[in-house]
């Protein structure tokens, strides 16, 4: 009998959703899954084809590449991190990209292509024992997963977040632009019709502008414990 759980961990941009979630796949031994990852390299697809050029923006140009698309999630050995590949290739570097970054939002929010990813993501959980990341994980792609995280930031702690992620990566960025690309975000995702961004009443929020990944996790782990007692689960 399979008694593992689904998490699902959704949130706003850079406030730590990924690096809490592979901490928790990690102790639990539970396959991550990073939805944002998948969006990044079908945003990457559609730069590399040039479907944000001018005139050639049109869902309808963009949708037939899809077709036989697929994403795979291998870990890495030497770096100790999970990587993605998308049709065999590696992007998990480019897909962190500040062109990106830019775009990301807007193909985020196409309807089409949300069905597509929601799709894909339910199949990897159908067996559960996952820990998923995303923006609209436990509202609509696992509505009745067990634990249902949200996560959230002051933007100035966000954006300082994502502004040296950046600086290592070598992008030439100012703190003031990184702010600007993450409330611009912030509000294209709480605001698309499809699955937007929202706290809704079954998740446990945790607001980590103060908080240490060791308290986030310590208050994780306290909530899974507590699951274990009240509902004799195996985990």
């Amino acid at each position: 009998m399979n008694n593992k759980i689904i998490i699902a961990i959704d949130g706003y941009s850079s406030s730590g959703k990924s690096t809490l979630a592979k901490k928790i796949s990690q102790k639990l031994k539970y396959k991550y899954i990073d939805t944002g990852a998948m969006y990044r390299g079908i945003t990457l697809l559609a730069i590399r084809k040039k479907i944000f050029n001018s005139d050639l923006w049109n869902i309808r140009n963009f949708i037939p590449f899809l077709k036989n698309i697929n994403f795979k999630f291998k870990w890495n050995n030497k770096f100790h991190k999970t990587d993605i590949f998308l049709n065999k290739e590696n992007i998990q570097y480019e897909i962190r990209s500040l062109k990106v970054t830019k775009k990301v939002s807007l193909i985020a929010q196409i309807p089409e292509i949300r069905k597509i990813l929601t799709i894909f993501q339910r199949n990897i959980g159908e067996k559960k024992g996952i820990v998923m990341d995303g923006r609209d994980i436990g509202n609509s792609v696992f509505p009745k997963s067990e634990l249902k995280i949200f996560m959230k930031g002051s933007i100035e702690v966000r954006s300082y977040r994502r502004y040296k992620d950046l600086q290592k990566r070598g992008e030439k960025i100012s703190y003031e632009e990184v702010k600007k690309d993450i409330i611009h975000r912030d509000i294209m995702d709480t605001s698309r019709k499809i699955s937007p961004l929202k706290k809704y009443e079954d998740y446990i929020e945790i607001d980590n502008t103060f908080i240490s990944m060791e308290k986030q996790l310590n208050l994780i782990f306290q909530l899974i414990n507590k699951m274990k007692k009240n509902n004799h689960i195996i985990i």
